[in-house]
């Protein structure tokens, strides 16, 4: 990733280690979480690695008991042995965990309310 990329994006990205299944079809992968944002996830590439990369894939990832994280997602890039995703679709159940982990994970409240503005105008 590079500097300039990293510098337009406006998502902080929270490095957490969670269970993580990637799915696109009837082909599963359990995946090694490196970060996630309220608009996407970071993801070590498996060592099976065949998907269709221009198809849609769904992911689950568990928080804590009951809570989880469930998103549809796109391949944006493949770099590194690392697969970055962006979320197509969240639910509203999903989002609010979501929230909830980058607020605990972020030192402003303000900064989380920034990021909620710029998710609702993308």
């Amino acid at each position: 990733m590079t500097d300039s990329h990293t510098d337009r994006r406006r998502f902080k990205r929270i490095a957490f280690d969670a269970k993580t299944e990637l799915r696109q079809g009837d082909k599963h992968w359990q995946v090694q979480l490196v970060d996630l944002s309220l608009k996407g996830l970071l993801i070590q590439r498996p060592a099976a690695w065949l998907a269709d990369t221009g198809k849609p894939f769904s992911v689950d990832i568990r928080l804590s008991g009951e809570a989880q994280v469930q998103m549809d997602v796109q391949l944006t890039h493949d770099d590194h042995q690392q697969l970055g995703f962006a979320c197509l679709h969240i639910g509203l159940e999903s989002i609010s965990h979501l929230r909830r982990l980058i607020e605990l994970n972020l030192a402003d409240a303000d900064e989380l309310d920034r990021e909620l503005a710029a998710l609702i105008a993308v």
